[in-house]
């Protein structure tokens, strides 16, 4: 599973700082070779075989990544993460580091952390639907983070895939895989931050095609959000519950972990908030105008509210009705409430910009803000 020495977590998973307008990458040909042919097993996974064959076929995909790993490794080593300071509690707990890298290194990272999580993926038992989904987001980023968007092979050579070794305690691997898929998440958020930007930014320089694109590659991140926190999250409750929550508040902690300390969440959110000042039309304003860019904005929107709605169902899935970590014991709502009224004013602020938009929530929302 790729571990660190450090009681067994995955290693430091180091990200560059989302920042639109960067040229595409350019690694050298093995490199690119390298990253068409793990986006085109990435794409071919079996993701809703019987258990056998999507197994081989996850473990053909994680090592295929892992020689996109050794090609970006022969140009340099990585950065080592435990090195760089982090910046919070959450990027220290998670393992995750947020820096100026290069093209290659920013590339090399992200492949590190796909690998990981698809040879993770070659164990968990996570749901076909939510592993179609977790594996799009990896190969858009493969394919974003190398630039090998037109290097993608009709034809593939065939991959020697190990016999897989002796396994670790599943406790052991439980605690890994719940770093492991935030990871992925992480990535995901980071480079849907940077598609949603850059999309902006070609609207706003009048190039419609080219923000369509991006905001294609933003929404197949969106949708890969809640697939790698259920990733994250294929543990007993039971266990989550009586080894893992309680590393995240004091005294294993500064502070109780939130959500809302995600860097690249949070740069994600902002690239949402910006995309709709660029972009404030309603549906129906914007589909007179260009009714491909009104759906393609729609999807994304619709991948942002379901995110919402499935954190909603995974709370409640793991800790039911206690308050999250970060709430007051004595305050009204409880981890599943707080992160519903967060869906609903998702929802509510959405609501005139999607096709479906949930009209009920936002008129009551809109009622309680006059009330």
């Amino acid at each position: 599973m790729g571990l660190s020495p450090v009681a067994g977590h995955p290693p430091v998973a180091v990200f560059r700082e989302p920042r639109a307008g960067r040229p595409v990458p350019a690694l050298g040909p093995r490199v690119a070779a390298e990253a068409g042919r793990a986006a085109r097993v990435l794409a071919g996974v079996a993701t809703h075989a019987r258990p056998v064959e999507r197994t081989a076929a996850l473990r053909e995909a994680a090592v295929v990544a892992g020689e996109l790993v050794a090609a970006l490794t022969a140009l340099a080593p990585p950065v080592a993460g435990e090195e760089v300071p982090a910046e919070s509690t959450s990027q220290s707990y998670f393992r995750v580091r947020e820096v100026e890298l290069s093209d290659q290194q920013a590339a090399l990272h992200g492949a590190l952390v796909v690998h990981r999580g698809l040879e993770d993926l070659c164990e968990a038992p996570l749901s076909g639907a939510d592993l179609a989904l977790e594996v799009a987001g990896m190969r858009q980023a493969v394919l974003d983070l190398t630039g090998a968007g037109s290097a993608v092979p009709d034809s593939l050579p065939p991959v020697d895939v190990p016999e897989p070794g002796a396994g670790a305690p599943l406790e052991r691997v439980w605690n890994a895989r719940w770093l492991i898929g935030h990871q992925v998440h992480v990535l995901f958020n980071v480079c849907a931050a940077v598609a949603v930007a850059e999309a902006t930014r070609q609207l706003r320089r009048g190039d419609v095609e080219a923000a369509l694109g991006r905001l294609a590659d933003a929404t197949a991140y969106v949708r890969g959000f809640p697939a790698a926190m259920n990733h994250a999250s294929t543990i007993p409750a039971d266990h989550y519950m009586a080894e893992i929550r309680r590393t995240m508040a004091p005294p294993s902690t500064d502070i109780p972990l939130s959500g809302r300390q995600h860097r690249g969440y949070k740069l994600f959110r902002a690239a949402m908030k910006d995309l709709l000042t660029a972009v404030p039309d309603s549906f129906e304003q914007l589909a007179a105008r260009d009714q491909e860019l009104a759906e393609a904005r729609g999807a994304l929107l619709e991948a942002d509210i379901v995110d919402a709605e499935r954190h909603v169902t995974l709370a409640y899935a793991m800790v039911h009705l206690r308050r999250s970590i970060a709430q007051r014991p004595e305050g009204p709502d409880n981890a599943v409430a707080e992160l519903r009224l967060m869906r609903h004013r998702r929802a509510a602020q959405y609501a005139p910009l999607i096709l479906f938009g949930d009209h009920y929530i936002a008129d009551a929302v809109a009622a309680l803000r006059h009330s």
